[in-house]
């Protein structure tokens, strides 16, 4: 059998099961205080749901989506139509048509490796004063879960379409984020770890936990893997995420 690339999202079931991301999303929009009429920029927007939460916040203002995946940039673009610009960009690269006055981010940065560029990125987007909200995946984030999972990717028959594969993720440290943010020019800087209990359906664990451990996979032995893996962790699945929470600015 060959192995399917797998490499985009699927944006519409995402869009669908993602409540859990957009409440930690709402929770942090409580840190970015807008007066309505600023430029924003959403970094890695996904779906497009917390998106068009900032746009009714900027009514004489504007906003921009950015995502590195095709299918959920396509899907923000027909959700949110003329209320937001998205563009599909690698945020370590990013180009934006103009500078923001703040940047917000939810449940992207884990899913970059290298830390130091995207912060270099997201500095020179920024207006002098602007600010940086975001969070993502941090330090212990789903430990056991994973752990799980590596598991039954070292056991037959899947073993075989694992050879090779690299972890895409990135759970820093609030300190290590701290100096890097530092170190990329940024002031006023706050990092700390948070937990959070998540208890998934099916669908979740799909689309979101385990989408990159499935993309090695056939299609027929993707079923097979998320019941192995679930199996393991037992009923109810609890998930004991951590969330990296930062805020900071540019001089």
């Amino acid at each position: 059998m060959a192995a399917a690339p797998g490499r985009d999202w699927d944006a519409a079931t995402y869009d669908r099961i993602s409540d859990v991301q957009v409440g930690w999303a709402v929770e942090q929009l409580e840190r970015l205080p807008l007066n309505g009429d600023e430029v924003v920029l959403d970094a890695g927007c996904g779906s497009g749901r917390v998106t068009a939460m900032l746009a009714e916040r900027l009514p004489c203002g504007r906003v921009y989506g950015v995502d590195v995946s095709a299918s959920m940039v396509a899907h923000a673009r027909a959700a949110l139509g003329e209320r937001a610009v998205v563009l599909c960009q690698d945020l370590v690269a990013l180009a934006l048509p103009e500078p923001v006055d703040a940047i917000f981010s939810n449940a992207t940065f884990h899913w970059i490796h290298d830390h130091d560029a995207l912060f270099a990125a997201l500095y020179r987007s920024l207006k002098p004063q602007g600010r940086l909200v975001a969070q993502c995946g941090g330090y212990g984030n789903i430990d056991a879960f994973r752990k799980a999972a590596d598991s039954v990717a070292g056991e037959e028959p899947f073993d075989y379409y694992f050879e090779g594969w690299q972890r895409p993720w990135n759970y820093a440290t609030d300190s290590e984020t701290a100096g890097r943010l530092e170190c990329a020019g940024f002031t006023d800087v706050e990092c700390w770890l948070e937990p959070k209990r998540v208890e998934p359906e099916r669908a979740f664990v799909e689309t979101v936990c385990l989408v990159r451990h499935l993309d090695p996979l056939p299609d027929g032995l993707r079923g097979p893997f998320v019941d192995r893996v679930l199996a393991r962790t037992g009923e109810p699945l609890v998930l004991d995420y951590v969330r990296l929470n930062m805020t900071a600015r540019r001089p």
